[in-house]
């Protein structure tokens, strides 16, 4: 089990890793070793993730999220296939606490007498006399 949050879980068998040949450096095993990780999450067939949680993280994924439900994470960062897996799992677990977290509900409050005074012209005052001279 990945732990995400005290209420949330993920089971290892939800996420599927696969493998595929990274852009960028890499030298000559650029061409033959397979260190990119392309990690694939289905955000809606999730047992591990509460309702609200689910809505968040569909959200929040973007173009990272399929027409399917699946998150794709592509994690190309490092040389090796090692790190990459680590780097793309952390990103899933980031994403899932972002979600995880529910947005303030805003309370609608009135402006203050002082602050509608500041914010509205002064009606009826007259202009300083030492201002009209230089008109």
């Amino acid at each position: 089990m990945i732990r995400i949050t005290p209420g949330i879980a993920l089971d290892e068998h939800e996420i599927e890793e696969s493998f595929v040949r990274a852009s960028g450096p890499g030298g000559q095993n650029v061409n033959k070793l397979a260190t990119a990780v392309q990690l694939r999450f289905n955000v809606r067939a999730s047992p591990s993730l509460p309702d609200d949680v689910r809505v968040r993280l569909e959200r929040l994924a973007g173009s990272r999220l399929t027409r399917d439900g699946y998150l794709v994470i592509i994690a190309q960062r490092h040389r090796m296939q090692g790190r990459n897996r680590e780097d793309a799992l952390q990103r899933l677990i980031d994403l899932i606490r972002r979600a995880a977290i529910a947005p303030r509900v805003r309370r609608p409050t009135k402006p203050t007498k002082a602050a509608r005074e500041r914010r509205t012209p002064r009606f009826g005052l007259r202009t300083p006399p030492c201002l009209l001279a230089s008109l």
